[in-house]
C-alpha cells in the first residue's frame, strides 16, 4: 500500500529530528536529514501495523474483508 505523509524536520545541535503531523507519536532522529526521515518512516510503518492489528481484533470471522486503495 502506498501512503504519503508529511515529514517536519528540525535541526537540534548535531541531530535532525523528524516528526509527522498526520501521525501523532511518530518521530525519528539521526545525524543526517535522510537518516531522520528513514527512522520516521520506520516509526510510521510500525504505528500503522499496530493500529491495523488492533482494529482487526473483535471483527467477526464471517465478516467480509476486502482491501481498497485510496489515493
Amino acid at each position: 500500500m502506498h501512503n504519503e505523509f508529511t515529514a517536519i524536520i528540525e535541526q537540534d545541535g548535531d541531530w535532525y529530528i523528524a516528526w509527522c503531523p498526520e501521525m501523532p507519536g511518530a518521530n525519528g532522529q539521526g545525524r543526517t536529514v535522510e537518516e531522520s526521515k528513514s527512522r520516521l518512516a520506520e516509526a510510521i510503518a510500525l504505528i500503522l501495523q499496530d493500529r491495523r492489528e488492533d482494529m482487526m481484533r473483535g471483527v467477526p470471522e464471517n465478516a467480509l474483508r476486502e482491501m481498497i486503495e485510496v489515493g
